[in-house]
């Protein structure tokens, strides 16, 4: 009947038709071609957003990278990578530089990241704290950094709390503030509240309760002392709630242009002995250690000796301390054991 039919119409009849169904497919092979190139258009900026990253990245790390004396090698670091990941152990230092001034080491934190608990500890020492400086004698801890930079610092942590040291970071303090803003500011709550010396801007009210800080701000926040009842003790704890904060709120920023911002700031401001192969390690294992953050002050008595003022940490307080890290440092033993046996337990199902 479809063959009469046809046979029947007049050849202008059976052109139209042609032209109405060529027509038709036109447009779709158009819209596939058009779908085609936004897809393809789509992939290609993924890609460069992509390279750009790890590119920005990369550089930044190059930039920041300055091994020390006392340090890991690369060689030990590869091995470490390779049988691990395994909790490690990092010193952060916020270094007050100033001109034709080394500076010292106003903020000391041992940090540990523990990838089989996802728990991260940060263990504050006070800058006061007495301590023996190799070839130095008996000196404020944050002094050591004064006579012998990094190495001599990264050397007197680990002989004061007779640990390993994996990694350490130093930031220059000023830079605080442009890492700070550069993730749009950060949230902390405020146990007291206080009119600024100065840190900031004189007279500026930091009230107690929940509250949000600039970069400028957050300096002066957590450069305050002398109106906090706690001294040192309390300034150390905002220091380690704000280092919270960033770590937490950097994690939540994704676009492209917060990330070149913050690795500015990062890369003018933050040096270490962590390779960029080192970063990517620790950001891939380690990412989820920001989750469960337990903080900790070494504790001690302010005393005068010899005209100075010190903090002096009793023995039992310092192994304490010890302790605390190494337990920490130690814990994947048990953890490697119930990976193994949650993988056998895979295998056989």
């Amino acid at each position: 009947m479809a063959n009469n039919n046809e046979e029947n119409q007049t050849p202008a009849s059976r052109m139209a038709r042609r032209d109405e169904k060529k027509g038709k497919g036109g447009k779709m092979k158009k819209t596939a071609v058009i779908a085609g190139c936004l897809f393809g258009l789509f992939f290609l900026a993924a890609a460069v957003y992509a390279y750009n990253l790890y590119h920005s990245v990369q550089n930044a790390a190059v930039k920041m990278y300055q091994p020390v004396e006392g340090g890991k090698v690369e060689k030990e670091k590869k091995k470490a990578r390779e049988d691990g990941p395994n909790p490690i152990s990092i010193l952060l230092m916020g270094v007050d530089e100033r001109k034709n001034d080394v500076g010292r080491s106003d903020t000391l934190i041992v940090m540990t990241l523990n990838p089989d608990t996802d728990e991260m500890s940060m263990i504050s020492i006070p800058r006061d704290t007495r301590v023996q400086i190799p070839g130095r004698g008996w000196d404020k801890i944050n002094a050591a950094y004064a006579y012998g930079g990094t190495s001599l610092a990264l050397e007197t942590v680990k002989d004061y709390l007779d640990i390993p040291i994996d990694y350490y970071i130093r930031i220059n303090m000023e830079g605080l503030s442009d890492l700070v803003d550069a993730v749009g500011g950060v949230d902390v709550h405020n146990d007291i509240s206080w009119h600024d010396e100065g840190y900031y801007k004189k007279g500026y009210f930091y009230q107690k309760g929940d509250i949000h800080l600039n970069g400028p701000q957050a300096l002066g926040y957590v450069r305050m002392r002398h109106l906090d009842p706690r001294g040192d003790f309390g300034r150390n704890e905002r220091q380690r709630d704000v280092i919270r904060a960033i770590i937490n709120q950097s994690a939540d920023v994704s676009s492209f242009a917060h990330y070149q911002t913050i690795l500015d700031a990062i890369s003018n401001n933050v040096i270490t002995d962590m390779t960029f192969k080192d970063m990517k390690y620790v950001a891939m294992n380690y990412r989820e250690c920001r989750n469960d953050i337990n903080s900790y002050e070494v504790h001690g008595i302010p005393q005068r000796i010899d005209g100075l003022s010190f903090v002096v940490v009793s023995e039992s307080e310092r192994e304490k301390v010890h302790d605390m890290i190494m337990n920490q440092l130690k814990a994947s033993q048990d953890g490697e054991t119930e990976n193994a046996a949650e993988a056998n337990k895979t295998a056989r199902q």
